[in-house]
């Protein structure tokens, strides 16, 4: 009798080893608190574009749109190069053989970049919007985060929409036809997204092939360089697929590079692929170019 409780007694014990421990369900107690600590890191953030309140509520709405649309074309600019890195026709056409990585990091900055350093407004701070055909301009100096929109933009910008429309093409047409690439223009002013760094290194569309040619470095932050391409690539890829609006400039020799004959014109595809050969390149001063230190001016017309 004793031995058989000794043989259940061990067999007992056996069992009691061979059985697993309970599983308990896990305590989230402290995921909370871990997400909170997480996201601390981004408080204070802003991911709006700010608009003044001397803006009306139809410039408002139509700012915004316009704002809007600048993002749109930033957006698919950087999905082209990342889609075709620095391979693709239309990036060797404006930006050479640089690498990608400069070009795409400034439309990030636009879609993605804190925009709270930057303010778009609708009154007449500076005077400049009495001038004739001026859309509107960075007040430079006077008030270094701010981009005045003068109203002539409202009744004369176009929306992304519209891109190719009308005859416009790329090439022939102004890169401020559309507020969009107009005010992607305006937002490489300010420092919060052009950083200092962006500036005009070319005055006309030609210029800007040229400079993909001689100075590929520096068409990667020219602020037009920049327009034209987004502007290219969406119309290629998105608003005529497969053929876009590119449309043909005859270029000069320019001030850029000095000839070594005389200047000759001739006439160039505006799909025409770069080759590279660097050349030091002076950015061409939005003050300089119209007299203007405290406040750069733009007209409708010009971009500077």
């Amino acid at each position: 009798m004793r031995c058989s409780v000794s043989i259940i007694t061990a067999f007992a014990a056996v069992g009691t080893f061979a059985l697993p421990a309970a599983v308990l369900p896990r305590q989230h107690s402290d995921d909370h608190s871990h997400d909170a600590a997480a996201a601390a890191w981004d408080e204070g953030a802003t991911h709006d574009f700010v608009i003044h309140e001397s803006c009306n509520s139809t410039e408002m709405i139509q700012l915004r749109k316009g704002l809007a649309d600048a993002v749109i074309l930033a957006d698919h600019a950087k999905h082209h190069i990342l889609r075709y890195g620095n391979s693709s026709d239309h990036y060797r056409k404006y930006f050479g053989d640089a690498p990608s990585g400069e070009a795409i990091g400034h439309y990030e900055r636009v879609i993605n970049g804190d925009k709270g350093n930057a303010l778009f407004r609708c009154d007449n701070p500076d005077g400049n919007c009495e001038q004739p055909e001026w859309g509107g301009h960075w007040r430079g100096e006077n008030a270094t985060n701010e981009t005045v929109i003068c109203p002539l933009s409202y009744s004369t910008r176009r929306p992304l929409e519209q891109l190719c429309a009308m005859g416009y093409t790329v090439a022939e047409g102004e890169s401020n036809t559309y507020f969009g690439s107009d005010l992607l223009h305006r937002l490489y002013h300010m420092p919060a997204f052009g950083e200092n760094y962006v500036d005009h290194f070319a005055e006309t569309y030609a210029e800007a092939l040229e400079l993909a040619q001689t100075n590929s470095s520096y068409a990667t932050h020219d602020s037009d360089t920049l327009q034209y391409f987004a502007l290219d690539v969406y119309a290629y890829d998105i608003a005529v697929p497969g053929v876009g609006c590119p449309g043909t400039v005859t270029v000069e020799a320019s001030s850029m590079e000095e000839p070594a004959s005389s200047a000759m014109a001739t006439s160039m595809d505006a799909h025409s692929s770069p080759s590279h050969a660097p050349e030091p390149v002076t950015p061409v001063s939005a003050g300089a170019a119209n007299g203007v230190t405290s406040a750069p001016q733009e007209s409708i017309i010009k971009h500077e």
